[in-house]
């Protein structure tokens, strides 16, 4: 595995490697674009870049411009020495680790935005995140060049506004959405989740257990309506007296429209998808489920 830190000479890498000894037929790039401190979840989408691509392009970058004035951006956790090994051991051929110079010379006056996917969610709570996410990741794939680009749906809002940049603007590389990893317990895997006392990580439970609770009672056909669905979710998180509920929203996927809660979910012609942000202590956790027209719906 190779680390580098410097744009020209990861351009220069990459032009060896998708061509090795002048040969005819190019190789392909996967990319896992991170913010470091890799755990699990950022494994399973290096392995999935591995089986689908020829070469293994990750980066970790903590991205100051998608960070709030009163965020975690000095306190979020870093490990390159770590990082890399778990890199190195999932069989990645370049690690890209530049520095915040090199990735803005000079402040920068060009961003890409995303509008109306952008408004909801974690966009609503964050202002200016995704536009951060947005101008950082088409940065990176300007740099790398991928033909796909590897993203876990715990932040499923950010796969959906990738996609939709990356088809507004012609980008010539593949989104790849991978799916959620949990603890055995059903923890969502996050790099924040180092942040959560004992108390905390056990009632964060509340989070996946609120989502089951909801798909069981669609598919138990328990509740038929999308504000059944909302008094389950905030019923179940409630019941942690360390909860605090950024917002419960369920949207349809990936055009993330907003639902009455009168809807009738029989009648909706979309994938349906559960999304929650809840603090614990200092810590923001997210997490969602996905309810399929044609798997869960169908059986109401």
């Amino acid at each position: 595995m190779r680390i580098v830190k410097d744009v020209q000479e990861l351009r220069r890498l990459l032009s060896e490697l998708r061509r090795p000894n002048g040969a005819v037929q190019e190789r392909s790039v996967g990319f896992v674009p991170t913010m470091g401190y890799l755990h699990e979840g950022h494994a399973s989408l290096m392995r999935a870049a591995k089986e689908q691509s020829d070469i293994v392009v990750i980066s970790i970058f903590v991205n100051p411009i998608q960070f709030g004035p009163n965020e975690d951006f000095d306190s979020y956790p870093r490990d390159e020495q770590r990082d890399a090994a778990l890199a190195e051991r999932e069989g990645v051929d370049i690690l890209f680790m530049p520095t915040v110079d090199s990735m803005y010379p000079q402040p920068t006056r060009t961003k890409i935005r995303v509008s109306g996917l952008t408004d909801r969610l974690c966009g609503a709570s964050r202002p200016g995140h995704f536009d951060g996410v947005t101008t950082v990741v088409a940065k990176l794939f300007n740099m790398v060049q991928p033909d796909k680009a590897f993203f876990g749906m715990k932040d499923a809002q950010q796969v959906a506004v990738l996609q939709q940049m990356v088809m507004d603007l012609n980008m010539n590389v593949t989104i790849i959405p991978c799916p959620i990893v949990r603890e055995g317990d059903g923890l969502a895997l996050s790099s924040r989740n180092v942040y959560l006392s004992a108390e905390e990580r056990s009632q964060a439970l509340s989070l996946f257990k609120a989502l089951r609770a909801a798909q069981e009672a669609v598919t138990e056909h328990e509740a038929s309506t999308v504000g059944e669905l909302d008094a389950i979710l905030r019923q179940t998180i409630n019941q942690s007296p360390l909860a605090r509920i950024d917002y419960v929203e369920i949207l349809t996927f990936p055009s993330l429209q907003p639902l009455e809660l009168t809807q009738q979910l029989e009648q909706i012609e979309e994938d349906v998808i559960m999304a929650l942000a809840v603090h614990f202590g200092r810590t923001r956790l997210i997490d969602n489920m996905r309810l399929q027209k044609a798997e869960v719906l169908s059986h109401v």
